[in-house]
């Protein structure tokens, strides 16, 4: 049997990593800026979070939601102190996509209705109704399309509401930054107006942060930097720092029945683990403030180039958009500089490192990424 060829795959294999540098099965020595798309939150291999694991795995690793896991209990009161939203509630499951998939269902039970609103250049996920609610066609099968999903332009309010006096709207979804789409970032005056047309219209606001939350731009989500507060807040990616977790956050105005939601392997007990021992480590070694910090240090000593278009993003959430094609840039990074970046589209390198990225760490790829471009 050979793997289902999906991937389009560079041929470097990571067998160790540590922090945010990897090693490859050859030896090599890489510096990570991508995090595996964002999920290495507070590096690779973390004593501590291997420290959790290991001795969790040693006394239960997983049984159902059918009986109490007071791992997860203690999620739910650590997380909600982290962010500053105690009184949200919880719900666990596996991934950012899942986690999409049920805020969409929450809003249509709370609503009644069916159609959610999401946003050009939008990226949600890859199940059924996450995809549906993202805006790339080739993703999207016959199955998938049928979903009630009308896409608006980012910051376009006037157009926002057009589509909620159809009086169908269960939800808005949107990100707290665009990832895929481009590092495209919403504006304060624009959230805070989706804010108050949800109120108007009767729709949640649902606040996709699984690539843009847990510390990742400088807060512990995107669009506290906005002062708003949505009905639903989805997670995933560095949640539990490698490990499968994902969770929504659900406001007050929500009333929970048995059986409305549901997962097998959502906050097992592995999972649970990792998520604390991540939190551990994001409070203990501050690395909100870090990723702001060295975010800003990246932005500010960025190498000024004509092939430069625009560097946009906060924190250790940035595209540096060009205006040729990367690909070229991109190999010549991982190959020759040994450094891992993303990309989004043709035209952006996409950083996502670990949020325990150093200064040094990061002036070692301005120096690097300095020489790339000379030789561009």
């Amino acid at each position: 049997m050979n793997l289902f060829d999906v991937y389009s795959l560079f041929d470097v294999t990571p067998v160790k990593g540590l922090g945010c540098r990897i090693w490859d099965d050859k030896g090599q020595e890489y510096l990570d800026l991508y995090g595996g798309h964002a999920v290495i939150s507070i590096g690779h291999s973390h004593p501590h979070y291997i420290e959790v694991l290991t001795d969790q795995l040693s006394k239960i690793g997983f049984y159902s939601n059918s009986v109490r896991n007071p791992l997860q209990e203690e999620l739910a009161t650590r997380l909600g102190s982290a962010c500053g939203l105690e009184d949200y509630s919880l719900f666990l499951d596996n991934s950012g996509a899942e986690s999409n998939e049920n805020a969409a269902k929450l809003a249509s039970f709370h609503t009644g209705k069916d159609r959610i609103i999401a946003f050009r250049k939008s990226f949600h996920g890859r199940t059924s109704g996450a995809v549906a609610l993202t805006d790339n066609p080739s993703i999207v099968s016959p199955f998938n399309s049928h979903h009630k999903v009308s896409f608006c332009e980012l910051n376009d309010a006037a157009g926002v509401e057009e589509v909620l006096k159809g009086g169908d709207v269960a939800g808005i979804i949107i990100e707290g930054i665009q990832g895929c789409g481009g590092i495209n970032l919403p504006t304060e005056a624009f959230m805070k107006e989706l804010e108050a047309l949800c109120r108007k219209w009767g729709a949640c606001l649902i606040l996709d942060e699984v690539q843009s939350g847990y510390g990742r731009t400088g807060k512990f989500f995107a669009h506290q930097w906005y002062g708003i507060r949505p009905g639903i807040i989805t997670l995933g990616k560095g949640i539990a720092n490698g490990f499968p977790c994902g969770g929504i956050l659900i406001s007050p105005e929500f009333k929970a029945t048995k059986g409305m939601l549901g997962t097998t392997f959502g906050g097992n007990y592995l999972a649970m683990a990792a998520a604390l021992a991540t939190l551990d480590v994001i409070e203990s070694e501050k690395l909100i403030d870090n990723a702001l910090k060295v975010g800003e240090y990246l932005k500010d000593n960025m190498p000024k180039s004509p092939l430069i278009k625009e560097v946009r993003g906060k924190g250790l959430m940035l595209g540096i958009e060009f205006n040729c094609e990367v690909a070229p840039i991109r190999r010549d990074l991982l190959f020759d500089k040994h450094i891992f970046t993303g990309v989004a589209g043709k035209n952006m390198v996409r950083l996502l490192a670990p949020l325990c990225l150093s200064l040094d760490q990061a002036g070692t790829f301005i120096n690097s990424f300095s020489k790339t471009l000379q030789n561009a």
